[in-house]
């Protein structure tokens, strides 16, 4: 049956600003794509990141590209040869899981073979800045169970401290966005231990991992930027101790559920993570982050408002989705 597409970018207010090392923004712009069939529909969300050579417009550009394929009825397996990976083929494949969901009646972890999804802990993000204004932000959240930190400067070691004494309780997760060098990585380590960090982003710019191979990892190291795609995984067993799937690297749920399984065949651990984006570019992932060892979907609550119906965010728990939200 023939498929209609519809293609949409919005923009949501973050709370405040939004800042890593690589800069800060005020806003978090998503491309939405609808693919609809008969009487039904499936929605998916996608985040563009500049990092990646992404942008609105090549992203709208490159769902466009694939119409053709889509309103001909493309399925999951033939989106991940015609589109490449990134959050372009995310929105498309999302959508597609969506209206899987929608046209069967069967929801989306089942359609994925997976048992019902629980509530998961999910950390909350306290944005980089100067130390006393991180240890600000760690105390208004201190009550969280798990909160992940940027950093990435040449000294983080008062920031990472000063988080640490504002949140004596909260399990830390540190993200340094590619911002250590190999000279200064091993006088950040030596203050997450003492400051009992539990893991560590992507210390290294991605394509210097090899230089972990002889670095001591007192803390477990997850690669990020250096990791999107199934194939990727072989050259970082070794140097990383688990790896963050993202849907907007992966570029989809499908491509997404088979990186978990091969991570975890090779003995890495399993982080979901999220950009900033609304509780639609979440969905998808809460399915993925079942059983995660770490799960970081916590892109609404860093926006001044979400899209209607959203996720339910309890404290530091996030609720799987509702078939009118998403699957």
């Amino acid at each position: 049956m023939k498929s209609s597409l519809k293609v949409a970018v919005e923009h949501f207010p973050i709370a405040g600003s939004f800042t890593i090392s690589r800069g800060s923004k005020t806003s978090a712009s998503v491309v939405t794509c609808e693919i609809g069939t008969g009487n039904n529909s499936g929605r998916g969300e996608c985040v563009p990141y500049g990092r990646y050579g992404e942008t609105i417009d090549s992203v709208v550009a490159e769902i466009e590209a694939a119409r053709v394929a889509i309103e001909a009825g493309i399925d999951r397996p033939g989106l991940l040869a015609a589109m490449n990976p990134g959050a372009a083929r995310n929105a498309v494949d999302c959508a597609l899981w969506d209206l899987a969901a929608k046209s069967t009646g069967r929801p989306a972890f089942a359609l994925a073979g997976l048992s019902d999804p629980l509530p998961l802990t999910t950390a909350y993000t306290i944005s980089l800045g100067e130390p006393d204004i991180m240890a600000a932000q760690a105390a208004a959240q201190s009550h969280r169970a798990l909160l992940k930190v940027k950093v990435g400067t040449a000294d983080d070691t008062s920031r990472i401290r000063a988080v640490r004494a504002a949140a004596p309780g909260s399990v830390l997760i540190l993200d340094a966005n590619e911002g250590w060098t190999e000279d200064n990585i091993a006088a950040h380590f030596a203050v997450c231990v003492e400051t009992r960090i539990a893991l560590i982003e992507q210390p290294l710019p991605a394509g210097r991992d090899s230089a972990l191979a002889s670095i001591a990892r007192p803390v477990p190291v997850c690669a990020d930027e250096s990791v999107h795609k199934t194939d990727d995984l072989s050259e970082l067993a070794g140097l990383y101790d688990a790896v963050n799937i993202k849907l907007d690297k992966t570029g989809g749920l499908t491509e997404a559920l088979r990186m978990r399984d091969a991570a975890r065949a090779l003995g890495l651990k399993i982080m979901v993570g999220c950009m900033v984006g609304t509780s639609l570019g979440m969905a998808p992932a809460v399915l993925l982050a079942q059983g995660a060892d770490f799960v970081d979907l916590d892109g609404p609550l860093l926006l001044a408002r979400d899209r209607e119906p959203g996720l339910r965010y309890d404290a530091s728990l996030v609720y799987p989705p509702r078939p009118d939200l998403w699957g």
